[in-house]
């Protein structure tokens, strides 16, 4: 066993280590690249372009000959794991500081921290040395037990150390120690301390509560009725090890609002056993008094102190697994398949209030608007019908946008009973967070003249055109999907979400002409103040005719530009290759292309026979090599294509308008609106999304929802459950909805099987 003591035999030095951030920064590359199971040249390159002010997006798809091909994930986990590094080598340097002002650093200690890789080991080796308010240890040592407490810890054998002997020695009453009991209370305070500081205790402990500890949650007294809405949790106990995120979070929800006590422990028995096996080596009178320190020290001072850890990582893990359901979820929303350039008409339903309608043009240019009483009955309905009908004639709307909120369906039902010169599809169009933006910054900038109603008609008609386009302009917290994303850390959810958005906006690549400062914003290498410079240009000097000019705008300069030039997309430019994502600096190598086959660029990129002669060896450098021109051969192919799915009209069931239109075993047809850990939201075209439980996404077992549904995706759903009261409808995807699917078998503790389902133990 380590010997425990506060006083170090080694020197004390009074110098921090010296050690250059490039040695550190060599350490992170070699660790980083040992997780990622990847060399350490490509992750050094990531590095460099990071340190650059490199973007995600420019490093994973214009920089793949230097990284190997990383692709977007593994650029930024290698961004994220330095940043944690960095935080790591900050509290180091603090700890080295702390300890070097105190006279407490030694060689010993120094090589312990320097050595440390994680937050959590760095902080138990400072733990011992870490400034103190007043404990009973401190209290202790201050009336002179320290070397009390040391001898009985050391459990001497020859000779065995006499207790009650030694203790009567340190009775002082001018110290406030009468008596051997008190002496060896004191003593054993300290022996407590020193035991709950122990890094193998503590390592040991911890291990034992992730692996072993449930988190137990029981009703709060008094609580019970306002606190109704956790009544699920009242009686709970399950796994630290493997309790699901929602249902963490949803403790801790009820915790925080003080409707819930939650406790977390793994079997004290075995956690005290743990301790006393590393701290008790005999059977002498000294073993006894560390017998007792020990229970004493696990119980008030190590178990409290590793539970709250373990709060944290449970926290954390949560946080981590709700931000990645939440982040893949606006990936798919923000990807949909957008309907393109056409005409919209899109209505805002509303009752009493009417409808607000807007036409606009194939550019999503607010034509005209108009308020209309479909809902009223009599006349005005009837007037509203010739409005509509009259709308759709003199701006040539090509197809009708409904939001999907109130009156949603009653007014799709009312425009498809309408009569028009051509055929004109009806769609229904997810409004989330239409109203947000209604009245954001944003909204009034570009609609300075019209009032929230109308500007929300004007989102519902351009997320039907260009979904990307115009989600960027709302909070990502504000459009619908995820779980708990109110109780998760702001800041690295923030963080996901800006990652996601910037990813989706490069990838499907911007028009330069076109695009929004919020689009722009989000671009590579731009920002807000760069995007807002960039409308001015435009506004002041007309459409763009080439990426270059872009180079005219105030504060873009070379690097600027060399990171957001491959993103923006310039139609029927002086450049043909300006509306694909071929990179200026690409530009080269496709005119040596052309000029060895004896044609222009564009008759390269419109002749797939010529393109077949290119032999792709001939043009890898030093700086570009396979990678780089594979992609500019695709990008040949199909110069300036959008990566997103082709647009396709939806249609809710008819005559399926509200829950009361629902019966069990009905099979509809409807729109994944939401995918959290415990399963998939639907719409079908109620006003009230339908929940599709794990357990019924598939016939199989299904471990994570993501694996069967996406957002927006269309599926087949059958109602099992319509609960009018509680405004909650049970839907199923399975083959057979009233037959409970077959769970593998899982291990509890004591061995014996047990079906998975997703449940707690009680």
């Amino acid at each position: 066993m380590e010997k425990i003591s506060m006083e170090e035999e080694t020197k004390p030095t009074m110098e921090a280590p010296v050690v250059t951030d490039e040695q550190l920064r060599g350490k992170h590359i070699v660790l980083i690249a040992r997780e990622l199971t990847i060399k350490t040249g490509q992750v050094r390159a990531t590095a460099d372009l990071l340190a650059e002010g490199g973007t995600v997006p420019f490093i994973a798809r214009y920089r793949k000959e230097a990284t190997g091909s990383l692709d977007e994930v593994a650029v930024t986990t290698i961004r994220d794991r330095l940043e944690q590094l960095f935080e790591l080598d900050k509290r180091r340097a603090a700890i080295l500081a702390s300890l070097i002002e105190r006279g407490l650093l030694t060689d010993e200690l120094k090589d312990m921290i320097m050595a440390a890789e994680t937050m959590t080991v760095l902080e138990d080796i400072y733990l011992p040395y870490r400034p103190k308010r007043r404990t009973r240890a401190t209290i202790a040592k201050e009336k002179g037990l320290e070397p009390l407490a040391l001898s009985i810890l050391a459990q001497d054998e020859n000779p065995p150390l006499d207790v009650q002997a030694e203790a009567a020695r340190y009775i002082d009453e001018e110290k406030g120690v009468a008596s051997v009991e008190e002496a060896l209370a004191g003593a054993r305070d300290i022996v407590a301390e020193m035991i709950s500081e122990h890094q193998d205790a503590r390592a040991r402990v911890r291990d034992l509560f992730l692996e072993k500890g449930d988190i137990t949650s029981a009703a709060a007294e008094g609580k019970e009725a306002e606190g109704a809405k956790y009544k699920d949790y009242f009686e709970w106990s399950e796994s630290v090890k493997t309790a699901p995120s929602h249902r963490i979070l949803a403790m801790l929800r009820g915790e925080k609002e003080k409707f819930l006590r939650l406790v977390v422990e793994p079997p004290e028995a075995e956690g005290i056993g743990i301790v006393t096996a590393l701290f008790v080596k005999n059977k002498t009178q000294a073993a006894g008094e560390v017998r007792i320190a020990v229970e004493d020290g696990y119980k008030r001072l190590l178990a409290p102190s590793i539970e709250t850890e373990t709060r944290n990582a449970l926290k954390q893990r949560a946080d981590g697994d709700a931000i990645s359901v939440f982040a893949a979820n606006v990936r798919e929303l923000l990807l949909a398949s957008p309907l393109g350039g056409k005409s919209v008409l899109a209505i805002d339903p509303g009752y009493r209030t009417g409808c607000k309608v807007v036409c606009l043009d194939n550019q999503g240019k607010l034509l005209k608007n108009e308020t209309i009483y479909p809902h009223t009955g009599g006349q005005r309905a009837e007037e509203a019908g010739k409005i509509i009908e009259g709308l759709v004639e003199r701006f040539g709307a090509e197809i009708i946008a409904v939001g999907n909120g109130t009156a949603g369906r009653e007014t799709e039902s009312f425009v498809k009973g309408l009569s028009f010169s051509r055929q004109v599809p009806v769609v229904i169009v997810n409004e989330s967070g239409a109203s947000i933006y209604s009245a954001s910054e944003a909204a009034r900038e570009e609609f300075p003249d019209y009032d929230v109603t109308v500007r929300g008609a004007v989102s519902i008609g351009r997320r039907l055109m260009d979904p990307l386009s115009e989600l960027v302009k709302i909070d990502p917290k504000s459009i619908g999907v995820g779980q708990y994303q109110h109780d998760v850390d702001q800041g690295a959810l923030r963080k996901s979400l800006d990652d996601v958005v910037e990813s989706c906006v490069n990838g499907v690549g911007v028009d330069l002409n076109t695009a929004s400062k919020q689009l722009l914003t989000y671009i590579s290498g731009l920002g807000p103040s760069l995007a807002k410079r960039i409308i001015e240009f435009r506004n002041t000097n007309g459409a763009f005719s080439s990426r270059e000019e872009i180079k005219k705008v105030a504060g873009l300069g070379p690097k600027a530009f060399e990171q957001a030039a491959g993103f923006l997309r310039i139609r029927n430019g002086d450049n043909p290759l300006d509306k694909s994502a071929v990179h200026p600096e690409s530009y080269s190598i496709v005119d040596r292309m052309a000029a060895d086959l004896g044609c222009s660029v564009s008759e390269l990129m419109g002749n797939e026979d010529l393109r077949t002669n290119i032999t792709l060896d001939r043009y890898v450098t030093d700086t570009v090599g396979l990678p780089t021109l594979r992609d500019i051969m695709a990008e040949l192919a199909r110069p300036g294509r959008d990566p997103r799915d082709k647009f396709e009209p939806f249609s809710f069931a008819d005559g399926i308008n509200t829950m009361e239109d629902l019966a069990a075993g009905m099979k509809l047809a409807g729109i994944v609106t939401n995918v959290t850990a415990f399963g998939a939201f639907v719409d079908i075209g109620v006003h009230q999304d339908g929940l599709v439980h794990i357990s019924q996404l598939a016939d199989r077992f299904v471990k994570d929802p993501a694996e069967v549904v996406k957002v927006h995706q269309r599926v087949s759903v059958t109602v099992i459950e319509v609960d009018i009261a509680r405004k909650r409808i049970s839907l199923s995807m399975r083959s057979d909805p009233f037959k409970r699917p077959d769970a593998p078998v899982q291990k509890d503790r004591d061995g014996r099987g047990k079906r998975f389902d997703d449940r707690p133990r009680r």
